[in-house]
């Protein structure tokens, strides 16, 4: 049986194995080391392959961990049973906190998820159980929190199937987001082949004050690098500031570096982050650390002239920098607090009054963040106000709220009128059960969650979520008001006078008298599983067991019509939309038919819609349209716009249309995740050798891909498109392919290589 926890024993081997890595890979360089040389480079399979040229090379790792959550989790377990191996071969957990939905009240909401999604926790548990795999039911917390509580440590290689994996670079973790096929691949024992990220070094200098958090870091960031800044790049952060931000607060950054399109962010070994590990009853781990710290900072030559050692450099100065507010709908579209009233003054887009304001998650639900959010709710309280709008309040996990609220935390916030919801996603996912007459208008919500895209948190296009800090958020609910600015705007309390804010006081990393663990929700795996069955019911409508995709037959991809050409921003969740959706992620056939709801038609304008070319019948639904074209054995092509399926790492974004029919994706430019994705479907991802071919695509168009037997690592591929008139155009297409990506396209997909 693979032991779960990252012990003493476990954290040892892998720095002993770092320091004997890092060693060959010092030679190969023949450079001083960033850390996210360090880190990456020492958990090779091969180390003698550090060379590997950044952005244009693929590499092998050996992760210390897998992490799954529940939706992605159900995909990942039916896609082992596929690998026939008996157990996972490196430490896995599943952590239940996608399908909890906001209702009522945490107590409440998480009652009826044990009811009515027990189909799935009873599989996911004794499919846990049964291949070796440690399961954290409903009700313990957002993956990403607990993994930081109790399994990540500096120098750690992780990787999860969830987007905000990168939230335990925060510990120094390595962590990064991948697809499901990854993560089976790593659990079924194989390396993970992952694209030599580029280096983006961020330099801190100075210290928070005042109003300004960490969260303000990365939005601030988020405007400058924008939403694909950071693809197929690392971020580190380094410099003097580096040692002022909590171990929480760091994590808080890497957490939504993910919304730059960056493979992960990381920092550097501290003593802020022996105190975390400390705290969480880790010690001996820390002691660890400590002997090991010159494996986990960067070597000081970088720190010295760090332009020579990152291909990106980005100084960012703490005691200039202000609160910020990114929104709508895209998390670089970021100001300071002070600019947004001005950008309001006749702004028809923008809606001043706030609707709704939500603070909390995996981003920012740590004892530091409650407690500076709870500071704001007491000054308002003394004055006699409350929320003006509905207010919610996510912790991230089971010991974050029993420790806030043993600590009270919590109660200065319900005297807010705060209401309390699961130790869940919730609606920072789209699993928020709102009003329809809150969001039937264009309306304003604030969050301190880390994703803003048009219908993520209710499934409303009408709603526009603006992010800040989560005592930004506080405050912006006290006011009612989005051009509120806290750090001068005065308010009148009950007794009729006025008053400002005062900055919310310094509070503590972590709680003076320790975390309390609250109530366990984790099932460890049996040391013997023999004869332990898997709970799948032949007719369950929420389950569906996988089979393995067809093997490519060897032709050119002839004469495919458009489902789809995609204008503008077109994510995961464009793509295969989350919310109600959720609770058929288990079976892909039911889930398969919300594919490109949110997709925008380029020909109309039209969300979620198109024309089916065989009939000339319009204004249907894509996925009725692919399952038409499956049905007469067509398949077809998505033609895509920049950085196409960015946001969430959602595997069933490739698993769909690989269902339904697809033969390729053609696209300007993809988010990192998503081009993985597809490949390891056994899809062609393709980008346009001319961005500006993509406007030559027209409606009735056919696309033909030819002498794919002849397709090669670095090599061009042709295309044929068809016009209705007869005419035609040849266009060269490109793409990222590797000799063994080559052969998940020719046997189906990546896993189907487990049956050779």
């Amino acid at each position: 049986m693979v032991n779960i926890d990252s012990t003493p024993e476990f954290v040892s081997t892998v720095y002993e194995k770092m320091e004997t890595n890092i060693e060959v890979v010092r030679k190969v360089l023949n450079r001083p080391l960033n850390l996210i040389d360090k880190v990456l480079f020492s958990h090779l399979d091969d180390p003698y392959s550090a060379n590997a040229l950044r952005g244009e090379d693929y590499i092998q790792l050996r992760p210390d961990r897998v992490v799954l959550q529940d939706v992605l989790g159900q995909t990942g377990m039916l896609q082992f049973m596929q690998t026939l191996k008996d157990k996972v071969s490196v430490p896995t957990t599943i952590h239940c906190d996608h399908l909890i939905q906001a209702r009522i009240d945490g107590d409440s909401d998480l009652n009826d998820s044990v009811v009515e999604n027990v189909e799935v926790y009873d599989f996911l548990k004794t499919a846990s159980a049964r291949y070796g795999v440690g399961f954290w039911g409903p009700g313990a917390g957002i993956i990403h929190q607990v993994n930081l509580e109790n399994y990540a440590f500096p120098g750690a290689l992780m990787i999860g199937t969830d987007s905000h994996t990168p939230n335990c670079g925060g510990l120094g973790a390595c962590a990064v987001g991948v697809g499901g096929a990854d993560a089976v691949e790593v659990m079924a024992g194989l390396p993970w082949d992952l694209l030599t990220p580029k280096h983006i070094g961020v330099k801190l200098t100075g210290e928070l004050n005042g109003w300004t958090a960490p969260k303000d870091v990365i939005l601030y960031l988020a405007g400058i690098l924008t939403v694909s800044g950071g693809t197929n790049s690392i971020i580190e952060y380094f410099g003097p500031g580096v040692n002022s931000i909590s171990c929480t607060g760091k994590a808080t950054i890497t957490n939504m570096g993910a919304e730059l399109g960056a493979t992960t962010s990381i920092f550097p070994y501290d003593h802020r982050m022996a105190k975390y590990l400390v705290a969480t009853e880790r010690s001996q781990l820390a002691k660890i650390a400590d002997r090991y710290a010159h494996l986990l900072t960067p070597d000081q030559e970088v720190n010295n002239d760090p332009d020579s050692f990152y291909d990106l450099v980005v100084e960012i100065n703490l005691n200039e920098l202000e609160p910020h507010l990114v929104g709508p709908h895209s998390p670089d579209r970021a100001r300071p607090i002070s600019k947004m009233a001005s950008e309001l003054l006749g702004n028809d887009e923008f809606v001043d009054d706030i609707s709704a304001a939500l603070i909390g998650s995996c981003t920012n639900s740590s004892y530091e963040d409650m407690s500076r959010a709870a500071d704001i709710a007491n000054q308002a309280v003394s004055h006699g106000l409350k929320s003006a709008v509905p207010f919610m309040v996510t912790p991230g996990s089971e010991q974050v709220r029993a420790t806030i609220e043993r600590d009270g935390q919590i109660d200065s916030l319900k005297n807010l009128d705060a209401t309390v919801l699961a130790n869940a996603c919730g609606p920072c996912i789209g699993q928020w059960k709102r009003s329809q007459k809150a969001s039937e208008v264009p309306n304003t919500i604030v969050t301190s969650y880390n994703r803003n895209f048009a219908r993520r948190n209710d499934g409303q296009p009408n709603t526009m979520n603006f992010i800040g800090s989560p005592e930004i958020v506080t405050a912006l609910a006290i006011a009612g008001s989005l051009s509120f600015n806290p750090m001068k705007d005065s308010l009148i309390g009950e007794n009729g006078e006025s008053f400002i804010f005062d900055p919310p006081s310094i509070a503590p990393e972590v709680p003076e008298d320790g975390f309390d663990k609250g109530r366990s929700f984790y099932q460890a795996p049996p040391e013997n599983n023999d004869g332990l069955e898997i709970s799948i019911a032949e007719d369950s409508e929420r389950l569906q067991v996988l089979k393995p995709w067809p093997k490519w037959d060897g032709k050119d991809l002839v004469e495919m019509p458009i489902l789809l050409k995609a204008r503008g921003k077109t994510t995961t969740d464009s793509i295969s939309p989350a919310g109600p959706w959720l609770r058929y992620r288990g079976h892909l056939d039911k889930f398969s038919d919300n594919m490109f709801m949110g997709a925008v038609n380029a020909f109309t304008g039209e969300t979620g819609k198109g024309m089916n070319v065989l009939t000339g019948d319009k204004d249907l639904a894509f996925s009725k349209i692919a399952r038409s074209y499956k049905a007469n054995s067509i398949r077809w092509v998505v033609i895509g716009d920049e950085n196409y399926g960015e946001g969430s790492s959602r595997e069933h974004a490739a698993l769909s249309p690989r269902l339904l029919g697809a033969g390729a994706v053609i696209v300007r430019s993809f988010a990192r995740i998503h081009e993985t994705n597809l490949k390891k479907q056994g899809l062609l991802a393709l980008t346009f050798s001319n961005p500006l071919d993509y406007d030559l695509i027209q409606e009735t168009d056919r696309i033909s891909i030819l002498n794919l037997n002849n397709i090669s690592p670095g090599s061009d591929l042709k295309c044929l498109v068809v016009h209705s008139d007869g005419s035609s155009v040849e266009i060269n297409l490109n793409h990222t392919y590797v000799a063994d990506q080559l052969e998940w396209f020719r046997a189906g997909s990546a896993l189907n290589l487990f049956h050779k």
